[in-house]
C-alpha cells in the first residue's frame, strides 16, 4: 500500500536567551510587544500554529486553523494540540497580570473536551482571564470555541506558580 507523503516545514524567531528584552517590562507589556511584533513569539507558537490574537490585562486570545499535520489515527485533531492552544492562552493570561521582575510556569492544567476538532471544524480561539494572582500562585480558566459558530470544543484550567525571574539560561 502507497502512502501519500507530505512535508511541514516552518520558521520561528529564536527566543532572546537572556531576559535583557524584557528588563523592567510587565507581562502584558510583554505581550503588547509580541503582539506588535516588536518582541519575537515563543518558538512553540509557531510549531503548534496558532497565534496570539488579543490581549488586556488577565485575558488573552489565540487563534488557529486546525491542520491535517496534527491529525491523531482516526482523523479528529490529537489532544495535545487542543491542550497546547489552551495552556497558551492560559499561560499568557497569567502573564499580562504579572509584574516586571516575575515569570510563571504551569504546575497543573486540566482539559476537558467537549466535541472532537477537525480540519472542517473551522478557526478556532482560545480566550482565557485570570481567576486569582498571590505572591507564588495563580490560577486561569479557558474557553476553546468556534470564531464563526461558537461551539464549544474544550474548556481549560491552570495553575501556575509565579516566581521571580533569573538570568539562568545560556546566552547564544
Amino acid at each position: 500500500m502507497e502512502y501519500e507523503i507530505r512535508t511541514r516545514s516552518y520558521s520561528y524567531a529564536v527566543p532572546p536567551r537572556s531576559l535583557d528584552a524584557q528588563q523592567g517590562l510587565s507581562g502584558f507589556e510583554v505581550l503588547k510587544r509580541i503582539l506588535a511584533g516588536e518582541l519575537p513569539p515563543p518558538p512553540m507558537v509557531s510549531t503548534a500554529g496558532i497565534e496570539l490574537a488579543r490581549v488586556d490585562p488577565g485575558e488573552v486570545a489565540f487563534e488557529a486553523e486546525p491542520a491535517e499535520w496534527a491529525e491523531n489515527a482516526h482523523g479528529s485533531l490529537h489532544g495535545g494540540w487542543v491542550a497546547t492552544i489552551l495552556d497558551s492562552a492560559l499561560g499568557c493570561a497569567v502573564l499580562s497580570a504579572l509584574k516586571p521582575g516575575l515569570m510563571h510556569t504551569t504546575a497543573t492544567l486540566e482539559v476537558k473536551y467537549v466535541r472532537a476538532v477537525l480540519v472542517t471544524s473551522g478557526r478556532l480561539r482560545a480566550e482565557a482571564r485570570v481567576v486569582h494572582v498571590g505572591s507564588r500562585v495563580a490560577v486561569a480558566e479557558a474557553r476553546l470555541a468556534g470564531v464563526d459558530d461558537g461551539k464549544l470544543y474544550a474548556t481549560g484550567t491552570t495553575t501556575c506558580l509565579v516566581f521571580e525571574a533569573r538570568e539562568s539560561a545560556p546566552k547564544r
